[in-house]
């Protein structure tokens, strides 16, 4: 069995016919000049280029990355990342792909958090939107009561104290440390 495989390329049709006159000109079919072609620029790339090109062709769109580092520096990392409730690799791997992209990512949890800060503050602001809505219409509008501000009052320290949450969890996640290195 042949190992050999097909190369092709898509030309304007110009291109082609161009091409088929100098391979006749040379003897040659168009296949056998493309062939001559690639084996010329193959023996032209420096072996350098050629290594390079292939290993880049195999690299696995989730490569892996070891790095070295100084076993004080693993400990911050798995504080921090434990702090962020993710493994030291995730929370490198998401370190660097926030410098690199120039991103500003979230943990899941944090995600999640903040999720429902948005659902309670939209569940607020459609009852206090009710409200309006019939005043605006002229309705008789019964003020709230006592009950009723009670658990507005309720939602609206469940979002403080979620969003204070949420904050110092993410200041910590990033200060942890350092109290040792001053």
């Amino acid at each position: 069995m042949s190992d050999s495989t097909h190369l092709t390329t898509w030309v304007t049709r110009e291109t082609k016919e161009r091409f088929a006159a100098v391979a006749r000109h040379q003897g040659l079919s168009d296949s056998a000049l493309l062939k001559r072609l690639v084996e010329l620029t193959l023996q032209t790339a420096s072996a350098g280029e050629v290594v390079t090109l292939a290993a880049a062709d195999r690299t696995p769109r989730d490569s892996r990355l070891s790095v070295r580092i100084r076993p004080d520096d693993q400990l911050l990392l798995r504080e921090r990342a434990a702090a962020r409730g993710m493994a030291a690799a995730t929370y490198v791997s998401v370190l660097t792909r926030a410098h690199l992209r120039g991103l500003a990512p979230l943990p899941k949890a944090e995600w999640l958090t903040l999720e429902k800060i948005v659902s309670e503050l939209s569940r607020l602001a459609r009852n206090f939107n009710q409200i309006a809505r019939a005043a605006n219409r002229g309705e008789h509008v019964t003020t709230p009561g006592g009950n009723d501000f009670r658990h507005f009052l309720k939602i609206c320290v469940a979002i403080r104290d979620h969003t204070k949450g949420l904050l110092q969890a993410n200041l910590k996640s990033w200060q942890q440390g350092y109290e040792d290195l001053t």
